[in-house]
């Protein structure tokens, strides 16, 4: 995987999103934690986190990236609720989009794009 974008940011975002696939798929026996990356709908290249821990509901999510937000008891999971808010803003500072598909206690898939290397030279 490549992608134009600012090498300490970039690794920022994938802490965040590694840790939270770790995170959410603690308390299962077996857990499996996917990275890679697809084409989106515009045909851009998708950058992705995928787990199959605790998930969470996408109808109810749909303050998913702002600070502080939490779909889960905070006893439940340990947190603060602003990885997710700094993962967008920084996918955001690069030109980029980023979104999540759950389900529940079947995982989730967080997804983002980066401008390709030619329109990040610009």
């Amino acid at each position: 995987m490549t992608a134009a974008a600012d090498p300490a940011l970039l690794r920022l975002v994938l802490v965040q999103l590694l840790g939270n696939a770790w995170k959410f798929t603690g308390k299962h026996d077996a857990a499996r934690i996917e990275v890679g990356v697809t084409t989106a709908d515009l045909g851009e290249p998708a950058f992705f986190v995928r787990d199959d821990g605790a998930g969470f509901n996408v109808a109810s999510a749909t303050q998913l990236f702002g600070a502080f937000q939490r779909f889960h008891a905070a006893g439940e999971f340990e947190g603060d609720g602003i990885g997710l808010a700094t993962v967008q803003r920084l996918v955001l500072r690069h030109g980029g989009r980023v979104w999540a598909e759950a389900e529940v206690e079947k995982g989730a898939t967080f997804s983002f794009t980066l401008p390709k290397a030619e329109l990040a030279a610009d």
